[in-house]
């Protein structure tokens, strides 16, 4: 029986510069379902022009535009959505406005995986100053007694494109360390910009590799095609609560303005339809 046709956001918290969207709307095209429309989006300008949200000050300026964009896509019917930063950042806030929309991001989508794949997983970071945050993400997520450590490689976000050959061999340097000296059964690369270097570490290794670009997407897909067959809805109960909607009317700021300045949409192959950007 085909999988009923469902709807995702893969949502940067960036503002789209260069090419940045098309790394991922090649990587949705890869890994999507068929029955699948993916739609790729980064923030408006008004938001700030951040190419990385490696400080938690630049984490703060963005959550705003993230959580309208989530009450957008939300209004828009979407199934599913991926907030593309692995500090998963504003995930929890996220989900509060979201409605029946799941939300997911990179870390714990990650994370879940590798759990399903490997008894102890470490995670390689760009920088070490992002490890403090994201260990305390893993922590939160109930996955600290599986990882074997973090593993830093001295790249900022901006630089991991900047020479291939350079990015993959600092990436599986620290893998071997992970992998050979504190015993990791799998590895989580641990910023979305790494797309596609996890099939040659994987391959030079011998251990899965998981972007967590790829694992945010098919998480958010997971979550709204188990939504659609099983009736699996967001909790609104308790710490789960969503703010009334006559308040968030009242307070503003909410649905001010353009909630995307950009946008890709890959739409489902049944549909029969093109790729289309709309800027």
């Amino acid at each position: 029986m085909s999988l009923k046709p469902v709807k995702i956001m893969y949502m940067s918290p960036l503002a789209a510069t260069g090419d940045h969207d098309e790394i991922f709307a090649d990587m949705a095209r890869t890994h999507k379902l068929p029955e699948t429309e993916v739609h790729i989006t980064s923030l408006p300008a008004s938001e700030g022009g951040f190419t990385h949200i490696e400080f938690r000050s630049y984490e703060a300026m963005v959550t705003r535009g993230i959580i309208r964009a989530v009450r957008a896509a939300a209004r828009e019917g979407f199934d599913a959505l991926a907030i593309g930063c692995f500090y998963d950042t504003g995930l929890h806030d996220a989900r509060e406005i979201s409605g029946d929309m799941i939300v997911t991001a990179p870390c714990v989508a990650s994370c879940e995986i590798a759990a399903s794949l490997a008894n102890r997983f470490g995670i390689i970071v760009g920088r070490r100053k992002w490890v403090n945050q994201m260990h305390n993400t893993v922590r939160e997520h109930g996955h600290e007694h599986r990882l074997s450590g973090f593993y830093h490689v001295d790249l900022g976000v901006n630089d991991f494109h900047k020479d291939h050959a350079e990015t993959e061999r600092r990436l599986i340097e620290a893998g071997r360390k992970a992998v050979e000296e504190d015993y990791a059964e799998a590895l989580i690369l641990g910023c979305t910009m790494e797309v596609g270097f996890y099939r040659e570490v994987e391959k030079r290794l011998g251990v899965p590799v998981i972007d967590p670009s790829i694992a945010a997407l098919k998480r958010a897909e997971y979550g709204a095609v188990l939504k659609k067959q099983c009736g699996w809805v967001p909790s609104r109960r308790w710490s789960s609560e969503s703010p009334s909607e006559d308040e968030m009317v009242r307070f503003g700021g909410f649905d001010d303005g353009e909630a995307f300045g950009s946008r890709i949409i890959i739409p489902a192959e049944t549909s029969g339809g093109p790729a289309r950007k709309i800027a």
